[in-house]
Parts: structure tokens; sequence; C-alpha cells
């Protein structure tokens, strides 16, 4: 059986390995899972384990007291024989390159896997925006703008929010790639502009898409059913408060600060409000404290992993006791875990599938944007709901065919388009 191969080196003279080569380890793992299946041969392989462009660019920072620092930024498009490329930016200090490539990768399958025209591509810079003031901030953003600019654009590759960033980021990256051309370009990004439909919902764009996948898998009424979800922001926050409308009980959740658990059920509203005041979760006074690890070890329903890659391994996995994972965050799960996992029965709706909907209403949104139209809230979560629940029947389908995971059977669907569309194309 042939196999994607990564460099290794012996023990006495590894570093420990960083959470962004973790992520591309994966990736890479699970790109030849569904090579394998679908018999792809050397060449075709090794074209979609590289990515096409991979841009690393020095960000120099000045500070408020004049100090100068430098930090990395990342750009890397994976794939474009589908079209423009697509992906987040992320500001976190943990971001490498590995960990950009692997985003850039997953970002090409769950395109594929959603339907959507689209490549995939991940962008970075490797700084804390908490330790940044917003004038900081701002120079840094429109400096990483400057040195990726050769690589970006409307028709090539469009921006959107990813951790650290916001509405407001991609204005300043609007506005900065706009001064450059000579006259405003709203659809070098989505996410920030308020001209279309999209643009208000597309903040919990990625939340509601958990939502649905969620309700899919659940295959029946979500009352009554206990949630805990790791991650208490961007995402995880506003997909707390969906399950909860839906019927679901969130009993617990955690974000950077600490973990918190009430067995009746939490009050989404006020832990979020409580979040907003206080800076995190931990204190809050209608729930008990818990650690991080325990959170992911509580027996409920269904367990939400929303925070970074990584977070449930071989060593944990065996103490979940969760019976359905739904995977907010990019790359939660590693290769040893899944296996854990699905020997113990337990269903995992991967991340190229259950956060796809971040993706598929900045589709929408660039769509709006290029035909200069509005589509209403409605018309927009309707068309969400619907590429969602069409791409999990798919995949669940492929999964009961072939007696595979549903990750399994997301990588070979997305994989394989991709792969169709490179021999379409005479690559």
């Amino acid at each position: 059986m042939r196999t994607l191969t990564v460099p290794s080196t012996t023990p006495a003279t590894i570093a420990p390995v960083s959470p962004g080569r973790q992520a591309l380890d994966t990736a890479l793992f699970q790109l030849g899972q569904a090579a394998d299946r679908l018999d792809l041969d050397d060449s075709l392989r090794a074209m979609l384990a590289t990515p096409r462009r991979s841009l690393t660019v020095s960000v120099p920072v000045r500070r408020e007291d004049g100090r100068m620092d430098v930090v990395q930024g990342f750009r890397v498009q994976h794939n474009i024989t589908r079209g423009p490329a697509k992906g987040g930016i992320r500001f976190h200090p943990r971001t490498d390159v590995h960990e950009v490539t692997a985003l850039a990768m997953g970002m090409t399958w769950k395109c594929a896997l959603a339907g959507i025209p689209y490549g995939g591509a991940q962008g970075g810079v490797s700084v804390d925006p908490a330790s940044l003031s917003t004038r900081e901030l701002e120079r840094v953003t429109r400096r990483y703008v400057n040195e990726v600019l050769p690589i970006v654009g409307p028709e090539r590759d469009v921006p959107a929010p990813e951790v650290g960033a916001d509405r407001r980021t991609m204005a300043w990256i609007m506005d900065t790639y706009s001064v450059n051309a000579g006259y405003p370009l709203p659809g070098v990004t989505t996410g920030g502009s308020t001209t279309s439909g999209c643009a208000p919902e597309r903040a919990e764009a990625t939340a509601r898409g958990v939502r649905f996948a969620t309700l899919r898998a659940m295959c029946g009424s979500p009352e009554g059913r206990t949630v805990a979800i790791q991650g208490f922001g961007k995402v995880g926050a506003p997909t707390a408060r969906h399950l909860a409308d839906a019927g679901a009980l969130v009993v617990a959740v955690s974000d950077s600060t600490g973990a918190v658990v009430n067995r009746s059920g939490l009050d989404v509203d006020g832990l979020r409000a409580w979040s907003k005041e206080t800076g995190g979760v931990r204190g809050y006074r209608e729930a008990d404290p818990l650690s991080h690890d325990d959170l992911l070890e509580l027996d409920v329903d269904v367990l939400v992993p929303a925070a970074l890659e990584g977070a449930i391994t071989e060593q944990n996995a065996p103490r979940i006791r969760a019976g359905l994972i739904v995977e907010g965050a990019s790359c939660p799960t590693t290769p040893g875990a899944d296996r854990v996992l699905a020997d113990a029965g337990i269903t995992v709706v991967p991340d190229i599938l259950a956060n796809a909907g971040g993706v598929i209403v900045s589709y929408l949104e660039w769509l709006q944007e290029a035909q200069a139209r509005s589509w209403s809230a409605r018309e927009v979560d309707a068309r969400l709901r619907g590429l969602v629940e069409n791409a999990f029947d798919t995949v669940a389908a492929v999964s009961a065919e072939g007696g595979i995971t549903l990750r399994q059977a997301a990588h070979v669907i997305g994989v394989g388009r991709v792969a169709e569309a490179h021999r379409s194309r005479g690559l």
C-alpha cells in the first residue's frame, strides 16, 4: 500500500514536535488514507501533498514606545485547481508555516466537499494580538498585507478572519489592498464588509454550520441532550447558544482561563456576558470550576472541540465518554486518537464537514460582492443549511457503503473531487 511520508529524524536529534508540525503530519496522513482508497498514482499524490505557493515574510512591528520587533507572517495557497484560493488569516504566537500549510490543505478538501468553487489557502502572523495595542495591530496587519500583496486578490486569493482576527482586521486588509490598487475592492476579503446581506451573519457562520451538522448527526430531537464545548470564543460561544436554542443542554465550556460545569445546564447568555466582562469563563458564579482535561472527559452526549489543533490525542481519547464528537476547530483530533475513538464506537463529525459554515457563507458573500446584490439573512441561512446537510448526507452515505469513518469518507469525497479536477484539466 502506497502512503505519503514525511521527513523524520532520530530520537537523539529531534526537538519537541511543534503543534503546527503535528497538524501537518495529521493532514498528510489523512490525505494518504484517501489517496489509498482512491488508488491515486504517485504523481498525483505528490501534487496534492505539495502547496502550489508558500510565502514566508518578515513583518516589522513598531511599538508605541518606539521599539521595533520583527515577527513572521505566512500565506500558503495549497490548491487552486477548482477556483481562487480561499482561507483564513490568524494572529497567534504559535502560528508557523507547518500549521498554515495543514490548514490550507484542509480548506482545499473542505471547499470541494461543500461543493463550492474555491481552492484552499491559509495565512497567519506569529504574534499574540492581545499583546498589541490597536494601533500596533493595525500596523502589523497593513504591513503583512503589503508583503503578501502579489499573491492575493478577489480573483486569486480571498482571505477571511480566523483566530485572533475579526471584521476590523478585514477592513484594514481591504483598505490597504484598495489603496495599492487605486480604487475600492471590497471583494478582496470576506467577513469584513457591511454592504452585503452575508456580512452580519459571517461572524457566526461557522457556529451555525456546527449546529446544522450536530443536529443532522443526532438523528433525532436535541431536546435534553447534554453538550460540552472546548473553547468559548469566536466559534464555541455562538455554538453553545445555537445548540441551547435548539433544545440541547450545554453543561460545560472552557476557554484559556479555565473551564466551568453546571449539570443542570449553563445560562449561555449569562456566561457570555460574564466572559465579556471578566475576560474569560473562570469564576462564573452559576457554575462549578473544572479542569480542561476533565471537560474533554465528561459523560455527555456531545463533545464539541472548538479551540485549537491537537486537543484530542491518543493519550486522552480512551477517557472520552461522549458518544458524538463534532469538530468545531480545525485539526483537533490526531490520527492515533481517531483510531481509539473508532474502536470505542464514538462518532466523529470531521472538521472539514462540521466547520465548513464559515467558508460557505464567505462564498455567498463573495458572490454578492461580485454581483452587487444582497440576500436576506434568512436566505443566507437557508443556503448554508442546505449545503451543510447535503454534504453531511453524502458523507454518511459513503461512510455506510464503504464501512469507513465519517472522516475517511469526507476526505475520500473532497480529495476525489480535487483529483478529478486535476485530471479534467490535463494536469
